[in-house]
């Protein structure tokens, strides 16, 4: 049986993009008269036939969804990441697709080696969950001849289309039910600029400051990771500060978890001291014995809106690129002390 014509194949042969070929046949703006004309004559020639038309000679194609996950968001028994991929594998099933993971190695991501995923051409789309190191992630948007959607961050430099949680209202929310409890001196613990996640949670901090007439004190601002290898390495330890806030918001539950056994070791009572909350409302077992108040993220939302968004791109049924951010809840736990009461 002949292998079915895709649009990469015809922007492959015309030195396009896909996104330029779905377009065009879709009549679309955005392409020029004489390109839409090419691409129109170039995919009959090829015998392109569309998703909705195969559809109908075929009950379902099953497509192959690729998802591409850094090793370094892999260190952990039990990762977030895991946890996202099998939710997003569970909404693939259910699509009549199936997915295809492939953990990238901190050394193919230092050295550029291109992922097996695209470089062999195995999947339909793919999935990249978890920021990228910025290089990497322009070699693989410029090589991949698929759709793409990225999971849990976005990308500044190139035009993808991505669902993440509400990492700046997210935060805010935790910042302001501190001041809620009473507490009008509150740090954040996380290494800014390490990812986009962790910068906008810091921005959600910040503006909850600024609304309470606070500023940011900039020893109150902790690093909870390596910059450039984003682990904590038995070297590692929080520089607490000599004059400390009652409490401090963290960019994640496994760091709020260590960064509670830090405090501990160093004397202080959690929360009849110093109060801490997290976000994601994923707790890592053996990490800390504490229930944590944190912001859950809606991890089954976003696989939904991931693969649904996905399979549109997949289609040709898409316009332009967006930006899908899911709302999380607060989850109230024993972490913080009400210093009202």
């Amino acid at each position: 049986m002949a292998k079915s014509v895709k649009l990469a194949d015809i922007a492959e042969k015309l030195n396009v993009s896909t996104v330029t070929v779905s377009k065009a046949l879709a009549d679309q703006k955005g392409v020029s008269e004489e390109m839409r004309e090419r691409i129109k004559r170039l995919a009959h020639d090829m015998g392109y036939k569309p998703p909705v038309k195969t559809r109908q000679l075929k009950d379902y194609k099953n497509y192959n969804i690729g998802v591409i996950i850094s090793e370094r968001y892999w260190d952990q028994q039990e990762s977030f990441y895991w946890k996202m991929y099998q939710e997003v594998a569970t909404k693939a099933v259910s699509k009549e697709c199936f997915t295809m993971l492939e953990i990238l190695s901190k050394k193919n991501e230092r050295e550029l080696e291109l992922s097996k995923l695209v470089s062999e051409d195995r999947v339909d789309g793919l999935i990249i969950i978890g920021l990228l190191k910025e290089d990497y992630l322009s070699m693989i948007i410029k090589n991949a001849k698929m759709p793409l959607v990225c999971l849990d961050f976005y990308d500044k430099n190139h035009d993808c289309n991505c669902v993440v949680t509400d990492n700046y209202f997210g935060m805010y929310k935790l910042t302001n039910y501190l001041f809620e409890m009473g507490h009008t001196n509150v740090g954040y613990v996380g290494t800014l600029l390490y990812t986009n996640s962790i910068t906008d949670r810091y921005f959600g901090y910040c503006k909850a400051l600024l609304e309470h007439g606070k500023k940011v004190r900039k020893d109150w601002i902790i690093e909870d990771r390596d910059m450039e290898t984003g682990v904590r390495d038995k070297d590692f330890s929080f520089q607490l500060p000599e004059e400390m806030p009652t409490s401090f918001v963290c960019n994640c539950d496994m760091t709020a978890g260590i960064f509670v056994e830090a405090l501990r070791e160093k004397g202080y009572r959690v929360p009849e001291d110093v109060s801490v909350v997290g976000f994601d409302n994923y707790p890592i077992p053996g990490v800390c014995n504490l229930g944590i108040t944190t912001y859950e993220v809606d991890i089954r939302e976003m696989a939904r809106k991931t693969i649904n968004l996905l399979l549109k791109q997949i289609a040709g049924d898409y316009r332009y690129h967006s930006m899908s951010i899911v709302e999380g809840r607060m989850i109230l736990k024993e972490s913080v002390r009400n210093l009202k009461e």
